[in-house]
């Protein structure tokens, strides 16, 4: 349960002490007292009066009031659609999922769901000297069809949005010309219109406005500020009218409607009204035209306050029980808003002060950073973004990464609420695909910006047309030219160069002192498992479709892959530099959105290539993880995840600090692998005995595959299925007994190998973990400079034979086996034992053996032992119907003991 009374009987504050999600009371996604939402929209059905070629990105969906509402396409700088009644349906990821915390999208967009007034198609809102009812923007924006990202600078830019009470003061350029925009709707009687009104600065040019384009248009009259455009239905007509200013009415082809402004030196300022409606209200149209007034407000001060509470919480301090434990942040749920708050990023001012963003497009203010975190204070300071999956504070100044692009937030009054949003950059191109995520934003020690755009599942249709040649190999795609790309955002924000691409799902981390690149991908399409690189100008690595570029170059390698069953879902990483996490100083740290967790990455530097592998470091995680920042003053790791679906965690979001107790850690430190076999290095001292007993490691290697298939099977060095097996012949422990050296025969180039250990430590302690590297160079290990002598290394000389004689193979087929492998390799995360659906990117297992399943052709397969095999190892070829081709193949992760122990526990399963 959670304990929140932000008032007790003597007025004074109480903490909120604990979450519960479950229980959670939540108001609507769209806040009445918010005046817009950042959103994509599909407005492509609307009717037939309406162009049907429109749709918007990145869209300020605006509530104007009257029940009426307005679609600002940012790229385009145009009114992109309105309409009056019902707003729209919350359909997105973060959307759909704000109350339904599991609910999986499928690439379904938002659209009006009230009565349409007026659109236009894909074109610019405005344009200089003649009106313009085509495409602007360049060929390196356009995929399919169909462009991508703001139209060129030198043609109009978007600068960013003032909030002002309940409403926005849009703010452009076109041309050397700065516009100020106030949207909003009249109602007078039975007559109510849309309103734009205008502050418009000197124009050495004509200026024409788009308002509005009907496809039955069938006469046109014009009448210097007022205009008709008559339908194909002579009772239907839109009107415009100017009131004020020294603008004229035109039509084109009695289909587009604009609006005139001549040259000017001065400033201008008016109102335009638009309207659709019966012709004969015309005159009454007319009348409340000529009389509207409306200005522009003193935005420039900031306007007042909307969130004047403040939350307080308290968090819960772990015990000291290990080197590292989770303290956990409690977050301001429940809140005076009903608002939810699922935590995607973190970045500090001081000490004592972070700002934090939320999946649901918020931004807070969190104080009270103290050793007890026992007197937390929150505080909205922002809202209406998209998705914002990245924060950054940089010299006090707080940046926003969403599907909008890069925003800077000011407050001009200093009342602790933002009132400006600048567009800081919006360069980088967005699709309305779902999952071209705006993934992840990092900055240098110089101010320069580093984000990572993630990539589009083609079998989720959005706007793009299916694929004709619909196979498994070709069900991913790129919906702009900067998706599965990492960038770099000059510290101006005004240019933008690519670094990488070839990528799926990125999220990166950089070393601020070195400018050290990193970056994940997550397995699927073209991503055999998790991968870790090193990033550097030009690279590719991998994925055909964000290729994005007409050579032909190698594919850049990872300092590691992962294993699927140890990280399916990657996210950013961390560099935690001179601080105060002990053993964890200076390290790169990486995190894992599936297992979920923090994975240490180690690096072996006497590699001639780079080559590293990653241990996994073993705390609380109370929901997945995706980002984490260090605090400047404790020097200790803050954590923030939320959850979606398809991770291992069901916990919902969590904000925690990752703290160094001063206690021992037994942690790998450190690994060589070279033609010897490998050396370990651990944190703490090892016990002699253990150390040197070769029965309590357990090594074996496989490469993998890249394929269009999503992830990989594991194949062996000569391309056949399943993983190899390798002795450990020897094992010599180092002088301070903290390295040992095993000695492993056939050592070669691998994509993954692992080294599983059951250790006892020389203070008693006893741990069995594991190690996760790739090899791709074998060089001599200089094992003598870490004090380990007289390595008999004679016997190395083993014929093949002689090897596979020292290994241990299949064990028995059990139930309990097949339990433990279901939630070892990762079924458990994607597949319910029960029959639930929420979250699970597959159907439930509880009473399906035995039963007809009906497939996505359309056909039907009985769920049997052979059935369920192949779905194991070629997941592809039979999809359940409702369900996608995601789930990664286990040809040769799986021997046929492991997947009949899996089949036997399924059956199991019983209703």
């Amino acid at each position: 349960m959670y304990i929140c009374i932000w008032y007790g009987c003597s007025g004074e504050k109480k903490h909120i002490t604990e979450n519960d999600f479950e229980n959670l009371e939540l108001n609507s996604f769209v806040e009445e007292d918010f005046p817009y939402i950042t959103t994509s929209l599909d407005a492509r059905n609307i009717g037939a009066s309406f162009p049907s070629d429109n749709v918007s990105a990145r869209g300020l969906a605006i509530q104007l009031g009257n029940d009426s509402y307005a679609c600002f396409d940012m790229d385009l700088l145009r009114w992109s659609v309105a309409w009056e009644g019902e707003f729209l349906p919350m359909v997105l990821p973060a959307q759909g999922s704000y109350h339904d915390f599991f609910q999986y999208n499928k690439n379904e967009l938002p659209y009006p769901l009230g009565t349409p007034s007026m659109a236009t198609g894909i074109y610019p809102g405005w344009s200089r000297n003649k009106p313009e009812f085509g495409e602007v923007r360049d060929a390196s924006q356009e995929t399919e069809g169909l462009y991508w990202g703001p139209i060129p600078t030198d043609l109009g830019r978007w600068n960013g949005v003032f909030i002002h009470n309940q409403s926005v003061i849009l703010s452009y350029s076109i041309g050397p010309t700065e516009i100020l925009e106030l949207p909003g709707s009249v109602k007078h009687g039975h007559i109510s219109a849309l309103s734009r009104t205008f502050r418009i600065g000197k124009s050495a040019s004509k200026l024409f406005v788009n308002i509005a384009e009907v496809l039955d248009g069938r006469k046109g009259v014009e009448g210097g500020q007022i205009g008709h455009l008559f339908h194909d239905n002579p009772d239907t007509v839109t009107t415009v009218a100017i009131n004020g200013g020294d603008g004229v009415v035109k039509m084109v082809d009695n289909r587009y409607l604009t609006v005139e402004l001549p040259p000017s030196n001065e400033e201008r300022e008016f109102s335009i009204l638009i309207r659709k409606g019966p012709a004969r209200d015309t005159s009454d149209f007319e009348i409340l035209a000529k009389g509207y007034k409306r200005e522009i407000p003193d935005f420039k001060h900031g306007g007042p306050s909307r969130w004047n509470e403040q939350v307080l919480t308290r968090g819960k301090i772990s015990p000291d029980t290990a080197a590292f434990v989770s303290d956990i942040l409690t977050l301001p749920l429940p809140n005076p808003w009903k608002r939810n708050v699922r935590v995607a990023d973190i970045g500090f001012f001081n000490g004592d002060k972070a700002a934090i963003s939320t999946y649901e497009g918020d931004v807070w203010i969190v104080e009270g950073f103290n050793k007890k975190l026992n007197n937390l204070s929150w505080r909205r300071f922002a809202s209406g973004f998209y998705e914002p999956m990245s924060i950054e504070v940089f010299e006090g100044e707080i940046y926003v990464y969403g599907k909008e692009g890069i925003v800077r937030l000011h407050d001009l009054n200093g009342d602790g609420e933002a009132d400006y949003y600048e567009a800081y950059c919006n360069l980088m191109q967005q699709s309305t695909g779902t999952r071209e995520w705006a993934a992840d934003m990092t900055m240098d020690k110089d101010g320069n910006f580093y984000i990572a755009k993630g990539g589009h599942v083609t079998g989720l249709k959005g706007v793009l047309p299916f694929l004709s040649d619909f196979k498994p190999e070709n069900t991913y795609r790129a919906s702009t030219r900067h998706s599965g790309s990492i960038l770099k955002i000059a510290a101006d924000g005004k240019s933008l160069e690519v670094l990488a691409t070839g990528l799926r799902m990125p999220y990166i981390g950089i070393n601020r002192n070195t400018a050290f690149l990193t970056a994940s991908d997550q397995q699927g399409n073209f991503v055999p498992a998790s991968p870790i690189y090193a990033v550097h100008k030009g690279d590719y690595f991998g994925v055909p479709v964000t290729l994005h570029r007409d050579d032909h170059p190698e594919i850049s390698r990872p300092i590691t892959w992962i294993p699927h069953r140890i990280d399916r879902s990657s996210a950013s990483q961390a560099w935690i530099g001179e601080s105060k996490m002990g053993p964890l100083n200076n390290q790169l740290l990486h995190f894992s959105f599936g297992a979920p967790g923090i994975f240490r990455v180690l690096l072996d530097s006497d590699s001639e290539t780079s080559q590293g592998g990653v241990s996994f470091i073993r705390m609380n995680y109370p929901s997945p993880i995706l980002k984490g920042e260090t605090n400047p003053s404790d020097g200790q790791l803050y954590v923030v995840g939320f959850n979606n679906y398809a991770s291992n965690s069901m916990g919902i979001s969590s904000l925690i600090r990752m703290r160094y107790t001063g206690k021992p850690s037994y942690m790998v430190n450190g690994f060589r692998a070279g033609s010897q076999g490998v050396l370990l290095s651990f944190d703490a001292e090892l016990n002699d005995t253990s150390a040197t007993n070769i029965e309590n490691f357990a090594v074996k290697r496989w490469n993998y595959k890249r394929t269009g298939r999503y992830g990989s099977g594991h194949f062996k060095l000569d391309g056949s299925p399943g993983e190899e097996l390798l002795p450990v012949l020897a094992s010599y422990l180092a002088a301070d007994k903290k390295s040992v050296l095993l000695l492993i025969p056939q050592m070669r180039e691998t994509d993954q190998m692992e080294v599983m250990y059951r250790l006892d430590f020389r203070d008693g302690k006893k741990i069995e973990d594991g190690l996760w590297f790739t090899v791709h160079s074998v060089n001599d290990v200089a094992y003598r400079k870490y004090g380990i002598e007289n390595v008999d290394l004679a016997k190395l000389d083993l014929t093949p034979d002689q090897v596979s004689a020292l290994i241990k193979t299949e064990l028995p087929v059990t139930v309990d086996r097949g339990r433990e492998l279901f939630v070892k390799t990762g079924c458990i995360a994607c597949h319910s034992t029960g029959i639930k659906t929420e979250g699970m990117y597959g159907p439930p297992f509880q009473g399906i053996y035995g039963t007809k399943r009906e497939l996505t052709d359309g056909s039907t397969v009985l769920v049997d032992d052979a059935y369920l095999k192949e779905s194991i190892l070629q997941p592809e070829k039979k999809v359940a119907k409702g369900y996608g081709a995601e789930m990664p193949a286990f040809e040769g992760v799986l021997t046929d003991s492991d997947i009949q122990s899996i089949i036997f526990y399924i059956k199991t399963l019983y209703r």
